[in-house]
């Protein structure tokens, strides 16, 4: 009887353990993690863990990401993380992220109460500090459990951080800030007045280029040879009989005048004959000058008139020039002309463009006139019966990469718009004629919205409804999380569940 006795004691303790036990492990799996999303200047931390217990360790997995173009993972350096707790503090230091971009790290708190977790960061590059405040440390897991709140479950789109750090990415928070008014059209862009000049033949004859700097697109020098005009055999305006005429007339009109400068000292020729025989050889000798300047035994040298480059070349070797033809247009290439043309209806607001933003049919890439000391200098007053628009003119910075000639999309800034909601052009999705952005609701949550737009200078967008000042939308890499939503898949990731 009382072995049986005993045999019962013992199933009930057993049984005790094992519920005991049960409890225990749902109480591990009833406590959900925390996840924090905060960004300094530099950095942005995405960390999850578990809630904070006295006596127990909490495991973290901070995802850390390099604020810059591409929002890249933190590779390198170390990361110490601090509890701080009514101003007793405890510390763990990681040299090295586990894997790039995420640092694992533990505490164990000693002391219950209101406190702050502080991350400090420290590269060889650059050293930042994050915090987090009011994170409660709990005294024990039943008070956590009670205090956890219900998991209201979200329809957030899921796109992690490695997935992120695999391709341009990038965010912003939506602010307010001055826009303008935007008036659409095309232009052009062309050399600037006094900025371009065009050589041209002195004399008649054959052209023959002068070694490689004859060649579109070459730095010249003031002074550089580019072309020699020879006569060859011609009967009329041979160069060199021309040469060898002006310089036998000035040696004739110098022997006259020093002749002349002697006898008139001895009143032997009259003052009227000896100016006439100065004035002969003055000009006999401005003749000779500007051929003798340029001339060789193989012709009369072409040279650029200033430093910059060959823009254009308008002649052929060995074709025949008569003096006044262009050979070539030299080119400074330091300042260019923005012309716009803007429709009639739109002429009482040409006073206010002080700027735009354009970019050309070769390039992706919109540049703003303001970044290029970029003025207007003119604007037309009326209309020509040739053309229904009006041209408004820009002199801007060439940055090396604009070509005179270029064809031009332009948007000119006109009244200004205080205090507009406005994002990137690149953060928009367009579907079926609706625009849509992934606004960042947490590290790796977003959120599809369906925005109405007001105007876009290329390169910023003013945002009427669908977002509001302070949430981060994706401005690289929102078709990615378009494509990973459709695909459903993602990779596997080890963050402290």
């Amino acid at each position: 009887m009382k072995k049986i006795i005993s045999a019962i004691a013992l199933m009930v303790i057993l049984f005790a353990g094992c519920k005991n036990k049960a409890e225990e492990h749902g109480h591990e799996h009833g406590l959900e993690p925390l996840a924090y999303t905060l960004y300094s200047d530099k950095s942005e931390v995405f960390v999850e863990f578990k809630p904070l217990i006295v006596g127990s360790t909490s495991k973290f997995a901070a995802h850390f990401t390099i604020l810059g173009e591409n929002f890249l993972p933190l590779s390198e350096g170390s990361v110490t993380l601090n509890l701080i707790v009514d101003g007793k503090g405890i510390r763990q230091t990681t040299d090295a992220p586990s894997v790039p971009g995420i640092y694992r790290l533990s505490l164990n708190p000693t002391t219950a109460g209101m406190g702050k977790l502080v991350f400090d960061i420290k590269t060889k590059n650059f050293t930042d500090q994050i915090t987090i405040d009011s994170v409660k440390v709990y005294a024990d897991e039943n008070t956590a459990l009670a205090e956890q709140p219900e998991d209201a479950g979200s329809s957030d789109i899921t796109y992690l951080k490695e997935q992120a750090w695999k391709v341009e990415f990038a965010n912003a928070p939506v602010k307010k800030q001055p826009f303008s008014d935007i008036l659409k059209t095309s232009g052009l862009i062309l050399s600037a007045p006094g900025d371009e000049m065009i050589v041209v033949a002195k004399a008649g004859g054959i052209v023959r280029f002068s070694g490689s700097k004859a060649i579109i697109g070459s730095e010249v020098s003031a002074g550089t040879n580019l072309f020699t005009i020879a006569s060859g055999d011609f009967a009329e305006g041979n160069i060199d009989a021309a040469y060898k005429e002006a310089k036998a007339n000035y040696e004739k009109t110098k022997t006259d005048y020093e002749r002349a400068s002697e006898l008139v000292k001895d009143k032997i020729v009259s003052e009227k004959d000896f100016q006439d025989a100065k004035l002969k050889y003055e000009n006999a000798q401005t003749g000779y000058n500007a051929l003798s300047k340029n001339y060789s035994s193989n012709g009369f040298s072409i040279s650029s008139p200033m430093n910059g480059f060959v823009k254009n070349i308008f002649v052929s070797e060995g074709q025949f020039v008569e003096a006044g033809t262009p050979l070539a247009a030299i080119s400074k290439n330091k300042k260019l002309i923005l012309q716009a043309n803007v429709s009639q209806k739109y002429f009482n607001r040409l006073a206010s463009i002080t700027s735009a933003n354009f970019k050309t049919t070769d390039s992706d890439k919109f540049v703003s006139t303001a970044d290029l000391n970029g003025k207007v200098i003119s604007y037309g007053k009326s209309a020509s019966a040739n053309s229904p628009f009006i041209p408004i003119t820009f002199e801007i910075d060439n940055i090396g990469n604009i070509i005179p000639g270029s064809v031009a999309e332009v948007y000119l800034k006109s009244f200004p718009i205080p205090d507009a909601l406005v994002i990137p052009v690149s953060s928009l999705i367009e579907e079926q004629g609706s625009f849509f952005v992934y606004v960042q609701t947490e590290g790796e949550s977003f959120q599809k919205r369906e925005v109405k737009m007001g105007a876009s200078d290329g390169i910023n967008v003013q945002v009427l409804s669908g977002v509001a000042e302070g949430e981060r939308v994706v401005t690289k890499g929102a078709y990615q999380i378009k494509l990973s939503q459709a695909s459903g898949t993602m990779p596997a990731h080890g963050h402290e569940h």
